[in-house]
């Protein structure tokens, strides 16, 4: 992973540069540049307007009680979009587009959702705490756990050779 961040930050300024160039050479460098500022300025106005309905879709879902999962990933992505916007390139302004645009925003939250749900899972797999609770397999613990109907557990845990003793109590509560 740094080294593909290493990577990024070498390859992308240059490979800006080496478009403007390109750009600047075909439609010249004055219209260059008023194409980058123009860019920005429409990237601004864009911002503003998809920043503010994000807002509002944030305040909608926390008043409705749910969860607003998709709302704060739309607002990192408006964000995000914004800055590369600003940045001057245009590499950066299609990225920023894609990550702006209400109708290419669905797309970008499934990549970049996907994206760091691959990075969590190797992480959690590199822990060393990955294997500290296995998932239970067919009402047994790693192999090692022997219960018994009426609530008492003994047995091994995780095959680690500790007995856990316990006792299931349950309290019959009236309804109120």
């Amino acid at each position: 992973m740094r080294l593909l961040l290493f990577l990024a930050f070498l390859i992308v300024p240059v490979l800006e540069i080496w478009l403007l160039i390109q750009v600047g050479s075909a439609i010249g460098g004055w219209t260059t540049v008023a194409l980058l500022i123009a860019d920005s300025l429409l990237g601004a106005w864009l911002v503003r307007r998809e920043g503010r309905r994000a807002w509002r879709a944030l305040q909608d879902a926390l008043q409705s009680g749910r969860m607003p999962d998709r709302e704060l990933a739309d607002g990192g992505l408006i964000l995000v979009g914004g800055a590369l916007l600003l940045t001057p390139g245009f590499l950066s302004d299609v990225l920023g587009f894609l990550c702006v645009l209400p109708f290419t925003r669905p797309a970008m939250r499934r990549l970049v959702s996907w994206f760091f749900d691959r990075r969590v899972k190797r992480m959690a797999a590199a822990s060393p705490y990955a294997n500290l609770f296995p998932p239970p397999s067919g009402g047994r613990v790693d192999g090692h756990l022997d219960g018994h109907i009426d609530g008492h557990i003994d047995g091994h845990i995780g095959g680690r050779g500790g007995v856990v003793h316990g006792e299931v109590i349950r309290e019959d509560r009236e309804p109120s």
